[in-house]
């Protein structure tokens, strides 16, 4: 089976830290992993043009956005520590297999338009710092990739402590911006006063809520907070919820104060000079010299917007295949998932640059932002029901208040999308020769995606939420082997992945080994936590894991074999080698699922890479 990041070997545990500093210590990291999506060049883009074209008056639409997205952290993070499902597993336990499937799709969409951004912003900073053309920076973005798979075989610890370098260069270079510009304080404060100037300024602000409050960040951090291991009982759990508040506090306010600052930076110099259509980054860069009065700020200006493409180019990484793993419960090779990712990005900046030219990348960017804020009702609205079941949150479900508050953030999100899409579509039939092209495409699909938003706000009061787990049931096998007069074989190791193809493994294995030879079954943990972090992880598909292991020895040791188990984390070829060198074992039987070529190169081929590691012989079984 494929795998969806590179195998760590460290992991990071909660439990027995002498102080409470400690403690509290081992539980932040989550957070700041997810805040970097909420600093990428997106929100560099629609914070430029907000404050260039309407001075501090949308710094209020940034406060709002940070509670929003607080709060709406808060809960993603609760859920993944009380259900120990990430936001997509709990939704594949919900909707309908079709329903998933857009959601999934949606979830996608709004990846994509996220490594969009980081893609602009990354080559645009390459551009303004080394004078690369656009096309070419746009195409060195590819490069990220190796990057990100080098960082993560690095471990854990030093991949956080890289981002957390990158978020300080970006927090360090807008101090220092905000110096020279000298920003008027009152107006500053002023800023922090609802009010909405113009049509523009509303789609400037649904791009801002956009690239703030995303998506994809909920899915992320409900899947993050499982890599800590601590104490389940309700004080425990009640603990971890409280320090994870703590850690989403600190990292996603100091996300705001890098996008107020941007902002402010916008409206002190190109608003007050009367620069109101600096759009682009890249004007903003060329213009920063002159009205500041040093050359430092437009390198700290480029030098700052790397560190942000740079820096948020892991959340649509392992986003994506929580989503993917979640939704599909299927698994590819990250080397494989990160290149399809880039290259859904890189394809369509490349031809709109081509035809358009460079002047279009901040219209593409704020474009990207607002297609995130439209897929977020898809994710907040199952993400509070969720929250709010007695009895999938066993006790720790939000209460009245925080329900009520989640519900007016939904509200207001879905509202403000319904306005903007209504807008655009009112004005493409103005302006179209042929609008009965759009009455029958477009006009039909906006209504299809709010019948499916109804759907998915109704859906969890009329029914409960269905039990699907995908193993295959031990309870399911067929066993059966021929009785022969002397078996040669003694301890047998077999590797099982809950599929079908354990029938057939589990029979050869019987055949070779008979009643009185020693079975142990090998599985191998393979999502994104246990990936990361070994065998400290605690999440829902472990504990599934653990209970069909578990099945698979009972039943077969009430038919007379004699049954081990060894659970392992991460990469199968190279856990399951690392078992079988380690234990007395005569051979190793493997079941496999037939697939060859292009579906080999997609999901990995686990027996190529295992075979040269192992010391005994290994029986391989096509199904």
């Amino acid at each position: 089976m494929g795998k969806s990041l590179e195998e760590v070997h460290q992991s990071v545990s909660t439990q027995n830290k002498k102080s409470v500093f400690r403690k509290i210590l081992a539980f932040f990291g989550p957070a700041y992993l997810v805040s970097v999506g909420y600093m990428d060049p997106g929100n560099w883009a629609t914070d430029i043009a907000g404050g260039s074209q309407f001075g501090y008056s949308l710094l209020w639409v940034l406060l709002m956005s940070n509670l929003m997205a607080l709060l709406l952290q808060s809960l993603s993070a609760r859920l993944g520590i009380v259900t120990q499902l990430d936001l997509a597993q709990a939704s594949r336990e919900t909707y309908s297999r079709p329903i998933n499937y857009i959601l999934y799709f949606l979830a996608e969409i709004a990846i994509a338009a996220c490594d969009l951004a980081e893609v602009l912003g990354m080559a645009i900073g390459i551009n303004l710092l080394f004078d690369i053309p656009l096309i070419e920076g746009v195409i060195i973005t590819v490069l990220d990739t190796f990057l990100l798979l080098f960082l993560i075989n690095k471990g854990i610890r030093k991949m956080e402590a890289f981002i957390i370098v990158l978020v300080a260069i970006i927090g360090f270079s807008f101090v220092l911006e905000m110096i020279f510009a000298e920003p008027e304080l009152d107006k500053v404060i002023y800023g922090l006063i609802p009010s909405i100037p113009t049509e523009t300024a509303l789609y400037i602000a649904i791009g801002i809520i956009g690239a703030t409050v995303m998506p994809h960040n909920l899915y992320l951090h409900s899947s993050l907070v499982q890599t800590r291991k601590f104490d389940r009982s309700p004080a425990g759990i009640k603990q971890a919820l409280k320090y994870n508040f703590i850690d989403s506090t600190i990292a996603l306010n100091l996300a705001f104060l890098v996008n107020a600052a941007i902002l402010i930076l916008a409206a002190a110099t190109f608003y007050k000079n009367g620069m109101f259509e600096v759009a682009e980054i890249q004007d903003a860069h060329r213009f920063l010299e002159t009205l500041l009065g040093t050359k430092w700020a437009p390198i700290l200006f480029a030098v700052a917007l790397i560190a942000a493409g740079q820096s948020s180019t892991i959340t649509g990484t392992l986003a994506g295949q929580i989503v993917m793993e979640g939704y599909l419960n299927l698994r590819i090779q990250p080397w494989v998932r990160r290149i399809i990712t880039r290259l859904i990005a890189i394809v369509p900046a490349v031809i709109v640059i081509l035809i358009y030219g460079e002047s279009v990348t901040g219209k593409l960017l704020i474009l990207s932002q607002v297609i995130l804020s439209l897929q977020l009702g898809f994710a907040i609205i199952p993400l509070i029901h969720f929250v709010s079941d007695k009895s999938k949150m066993k006790g720790f479900h939000v209460s009245k208040t925080t329900q009520v508050a989640a519900w007016i953030i939904a509200t207001i999100i879905v509202s403000l999308n319904a306005k903007l899409v209504y807008n655009e579509i009112s004005g493409w039939l103005e302006i179209s020769e042929n609008p009965m092209i759009l009455w029958f495409t477009v006009v039909p699909l906006a209504f299809f995606f709010l019948g499916l938003l109804l759907y998915i706000v109704f859906k969890p009061f009329i029914t409960k939420a269905k039990q699907d787990i995908q193993n295959h049931s031990p309870h399911n096998l067929k066993l059966q082997f021929s009785k022969s007069e002397s078996y040669i074989k003694k301890n047998i190791a077999v590797s099982v992945d809950f599929s079908d193809a354990d029938e057939i493994a589990l029979n050869s294995a019987f055949e070779l080994g008979g009643m009185d030879a020693k079975y142990t079954l090998i599985h191998v943990v393979e999502t994104v936590g246990a990936i990361v972090y070994g065998e400290n992880i605690d999440d829902h598909e472990t504990s599934i894991d653990e209970k069909l292991l578990l099945e698979y020895k009972e039943m077969l040791s009430e038919k007379g074999f004699h049954v081990e188990t060894e659970l392992g984390f991460g990469k199968p070829n190279k856990v399951i080698p690392a078992v079988v060198n380690k234990g007395n074992f005569d051979v190793l039987v493997m079941g496999t699922h037939g697939h060859t070529g292009f579906k080999d190169l997609i999901f990995g081929t686990t027996v190529d890479k295992l075979r040269h590691k192992i010391s005994i012989p290994l029986l391989i079984v096509k199904k």
